[in-house]
């Protein structure tokens, strides 16, 4: 077996290939490119299996490997950082050090979506992209009013109606203004429409229609939440646990112990950033949508943190959650279960 290590860059890839001794049989450097990747295959050895760190570009170059090397693995940059730290770095070097983490089993492997789920997942992260971008134009229709001292209705502003009297009917509107404001109202109107239309057609996929219906059951999860678990989240057999999938969420803080001293600090940083946004943001309304979630916040609450409690609220949800993606069957809270019992 021969193993391929891969520092991979926007134009260039770096490559190092080792036998199982240790050997290098070659190294160099190759263009980021389709044509230039299927050239320098016809070349290797066989059999290859090649390691590479996760960055932006390795989605489409793993996806072109796969049918061609023994075995494809992407390693976690973190971990491998700390594997690979070396006095001397370049390009050359970290290929060569991939090369010898995967030749000797010690690559830190993460997980690699599929395709499908991928590419679906990018189509939701843009959805993301564009509300980040409607709610920076409303705050710049808002900032615009207030640098010309225009008195308007705060909670109104974004509806259209009022909108449109605002600028038919308030004198204070500078006509210097008001082509900015359209501007951005009607920009604000094709987001709106784009975003949803990326909903919608995510909610309709085969792939993703009946876990989304499914996921829907527990309580607090609306469409968005449902489609991040599920597109965030992947394959939910690799989660052997909850508190697997709590730490992958980032509901959890990190641990430092020493000495037989312990500190527990606050949400980790290694973490999907995604989901663990969305989680949040649905365990702030699911206390009101169910009993159950509402005790729990209560309880929480008395110890003197909202923010604690919010985050205990949104650990139960992912454990309903990742019941529901096990079982593959809808959510059914306790109390049912107790009487179905009986």
């Amino acid at each position: 077996m021969n193993y391929i290590g891969l520092d991979v860059h926007k134009k260039t890839i770096s490559y190092c290939v080792k036998d199982a001794s240790g050997r290098v049989h070659r190294e160099g450097k190759l263009g980021a490119t389709r044509c230039e990747l299927d050239d320098w295959m016809r070349t290797l050895p066989q059999p290859w299996t090649v390691a590479m760190e996760a960055t932006i570009f390795t989605g489409w170059i793993y996806d072109h490997l796969r049918p061609h090397a023994t075995q494809v693995k992407v390693a976690h940059p973190l971990m491998l950082r700390a594997i690979a730290a070396a006095k001397k770095k370049n390009d050359r070097v970290d290929a060569s050090k991939i090369a010898d983490c995967l030749r000797c089993d010690f690559l830190p492997e993460c997980h690699m979506a599929s395709t499908e789920i991928r590419d679906r997942r990018r189509t939701l992260r843009y959805r993301c992209l564009l509300v980040r971008q409607m709610v920076q134009t409303k705050n710049r229709i808002s900032g615009l009013l207030m640098e010309t001292g225009v008195t308007y209705n705060k909670q109104r502003l974004h509806k259209v109606g009022y909108f449109r009297e605002l600028l038919a009917s308030n004198e204070e509107v500078n006509e210097s203004i008001r082509p900015l404001l359209r501007l951005s109202r009607d920009t604000i109107a094709r987001l709106q429409k784009t975003e949803r239309a990326l909903v919608s057609s995510l909610q309709r996929d085969p792939l993703l229609s009946e876990r989304i219906k499914r996921l829907r059951t527990v309580p607090g999860v609306g469409p968005i939440t449902a489609l991040t678990w599920a597109l965030e989240m992947g394959e939910i057999s690799r989660f052997r646990s909850i508190r697997k999938a709590i730490s992958y969420c980032g509901l959890c803080g990190d641990e430092r112990s020493s000495a037989e001293k312990s500190i527990r600090t606050p949400i980790s940083k290694q973490r999907n950033k995604n989901i663990q946004f969305v989680l949040i943001e649905a365990a702030k309304l699911a206390p009101r949508q169910d009993h159950d979630l509402a005790l729990l916040y209560e309880k929480e609450k008395q110890k003197g943190n909202a923010n604690r409690a919010t985050l205990a609220v949104a650990r139960k949800m992912v454990a309903y959650l990742l019941a529901v993606d096990r079982k593959q069957r809808d959510f059914v809270p306790a109390d049912d279960c107790r009487c179905d019992a009986a």
